[in-house]
C-alpha cells in the first residue's frame, strides 16, 4: 500500500478499561494531523444499523440504545466475520491518510491478523488494563453473552502485547505510560 501509514497501533481491553480513552488522549496530544483513531466497531455498527433500521449515530455512543442492541449486534458481526475475517478492518481503513493508526477497538485475533498481514512491521499490540473496581466506577456490569463472548474475550490468551496500559485509576501513572508511547510513536514519525 503506498503512502501507507508509519505506525499502527491496535489497542485491546476489556469493555470500560478506558480504550478510547487512551486513544483520544493520544490523538490529542498528537494531533489529528497526525493521528487517526480508527474504530473497526464503526463500519460493524453502520452495516448493522441500515440492514436493522436502527439509528447508525446512537449505536456509535455508550448510551442504553445501543445496549439494547449490543448482544445481537455481536451475534450479526460474528457471522460476517466467519464469512470474510477482514470485512470491517478493510472498511475501516479506507481513506485514511494520517502517518499513525489508532485503532481503538481491536478484539480479536483475526483483527490483529488482519492488520499484521496488511501493515507488517508497523503494526503493534496494546492492551489497556483496568481491575474489575475501576470498571464498575466507569459503569460496567457483567452482562451474560456480551462480557463472556469472543468481543471481550477474544484476545484473553494472546499475551504478546507489544504494550500494556495500566489505566486503574491512577493518573499520574497513566500519564508516565502514555507518555513512553507517545516517545516511541513520535521515534516512528
Amino acid at each position: 500500500m503506498e503512502g501507507g501509514p508509519r505506525l499502527v497501533l491496535l489497542f485491546s481491553g476489556k469493555r470500560k478499561s478506558g480504550k478510547d480513552f487512551v486513544t483520544e488522549a493520544l490523538q490529542s496530544r498528537l494531533g489529528v494531523d497526525t493521528c487517526a483513531v480508527l474504530r473497526v466497531s464503526g463500519p460493524l455498527k453502520e452495516q448493522y444499523a441500515q440492514e436493522h433500521g436502527l439509528n447508525f449515530q446512537r449505536l456509535l455512543d455508550a448510551s442504553t440504545y445501543k445496549e439494547a442492541y449490543r448482544r445481537d449486534m455481536i451475534i450479526w458481526g460474528e457471522e460476517k466475520r466467519q464469512a470474510d475475517p477482514g470485512f470491517f478492518c478493510r472498511k475501516v481503513v479506507v481513506g485514511v491518510s494520517q502517518p499513525v493508526w489508532l485503532v481503538s477497538d481491536t478484539r480479536r485475533m483475526s483483527d490483529i491478523q488482519w492488520f499484521r498481514e496488511a501493515y507488517g512491521a508497523v503494526t503493534q499490540t496494546v492492551c489497556v488494563v483496568a481491575s474489575e473496581q475501576s470498571r464498575q466506577q466507569r459503569g460496567w456490569v457483567f452482562t451474560p453473552g456480551v462480557d463472556d463472548g469472543e468481543s471481550e474475550c477474544g484476545l484473553d490468551n494472546f499475551g504478546d502485547f507489544d504494550w500494556v496500559i495500566e489505566n486503574h485509576g491512577d493518573p499520574q501513572r497513566l500519564e508516565e505510560q502514555l507518555e513512553k508511547l507517545i516517545e516511541f510513536v513520535r521515534s516512528k514519525l
